[in-house]
């Protein structure tokens, strides 16, 4: 198997949609060589833990709803193109990621971290949940049948957040600045949501060099 690693956060639009491309490309080459990982990026480091108004965080970012409007034009646009029905205007809080970054480790070790990561992504940008919010994580965890009670006790406790607060920084140390991030076989690294085709090719190129290893 070949590692692929993807750097990403759940509160990301250009993450869901690079990971819908992916799938794209996965569904077409189903004996893929990848084993895949996510590991943790948060957009924004220093949002309070509690999150805070949607509407306050876009018009500072953005210097007012205008500038929020057309700076998420393409990523509805090319939401749309992927399948995905992305519902900005469900989302009334922008969280801090932290607690769900820690859920889709816990549900790495039970071997459902790719299904984490899609029920969160499908949580904020479908359903407009708070996945900042302790009783929806654990919510999303009982219904991917992790033990929702042990991972509520673990999200009030400060298990593993200072390893993935050190995983983010490791990753900007390398210099990613930005998600996704695409880490082929720990060398290639492929920066955003990119069309299934290239990742047919690359499934494709990888085969080949696997088999010929083979041979």
């Amino acid at each position: 198997m070949v590692k692929l690693d993807i750097i990403s956060d759940p509160i990301c639009p250009w993450c869901y949609i690079g990971k819908t491309l992916l799938d794209q490309a996965l569904a077409e080459r189903p004996n893929h060589p990848f084993s895949i990982n996510w590991h943790p990026f948060q957009l924004n480091p220093d949002m309070p833990r509690e999150g805070m108004d949607r509407r306050a965080y876009l018009e500072a970012k953005f210097g007012g709803q205008e500038g929020a409007v057309q700076a998420y034009l393409p990523v509805v646009e090319k939401a749309r193109e992927a399948g995905l029905n992305i519902n900005f205007e469900a989302i009334e809080r922008t969280p801090n990621t932290l607690d769900a970054h820690r859920l889709i480790h816990w549900a790495g070790i039970e071997d459902r971290q790719m299904a984490m990561a899609v029920a969160l992504f499908k949580a904020y940008f479908e359903d407009g949940r708070d996945i900042g919010d302790r009783e929806v994580l654990a919510d999303l965890a009982d219904s991917l049948e992790m033990d929702a009670a042990v991972v509520r006790r673990l999200l009030d406790s400060d298990a593993d957040e200072a390893a993935i607060i050190e995983r983010d920084k490791q990753f900007r140390e390398m210099g990613i600045t930005s998600v996704p991030t695409f880490i082929v076989n720990g060398e290639h690294a492929v920066p955003g949501a990119q069309p299934p085709e290239l990742w047919v090719r690359v499934i494709d190129e990888i085969t080949g060099q696997l088999s010929a290893g083979e041979g």
